[in-house]
């Protein structure tokens, strides 16, 4: 038990600095790209703008996914990697189908993949509504301009 909570510890840790990692990555993105969005192109900046975040951040959970199924492979809980990648994809997005079940003595590491992916889910989406709203207040701006009638 204190093998798998160490486990789960170090993975929760890594996986978290991937996705900080990821968010001050797009960040970064962001303040270098979005200053090129103007008023008369607003929409099309903006959806591009959304779909980079958004891919960015299914990018940060694929890696943080594929992290954990690497290491339920490497510890033997799931025989096969395809196997393991298909584990990890439906508990860390909470998904749990149960065709596919840890033995007792990795069951709890699995239930801690699902509350890290819970957490980091919950994450990305205030990242993305910060991002959204920022941009629709950059809309208001231009339309309530010096130019606006």
């Amino acid at each position: 038990m204190l093998v798998n909570l160490a486990l789960a510890t170090a993975m929760v840790t890594l996986t978290v600095a991937v996705h900080l990692a990821g968010l001050l990555g797009l960040l970064w993105l962001l303040r270098n790209r979005a200053h090129r969005v103007r008023a008369h192109d607003s929409h099309l900046g903006q959806v591009s703008l959304l779909v980079v975040v958004v891919l960015g951040l299914l990018a940060c959970h694929s890696v943080e996914i594929w992290l954990y199924a690497a290491t339920f492979w490497a510890i033997g809980a799931i025989p096969d990697f395809e196997t393991a990648l298909y584990f990890s994809t439906v508990t860390f997005t909470t998904i749990g189908y149960g065709d596919v079940v840890l033995d007792r003595q990795w069951r709890m590491f699995g239930a801690i993949e699902a509350a890290n992916g819970l957490i980091l889910f919950g994450w990305s989406t205030a990242f993305l509504f910060s991002v959204t709203s920022r941009l629709r207040m950059l809309e208001h701006d231009w339309l309530e301009g010096p130019g606006a009638k």
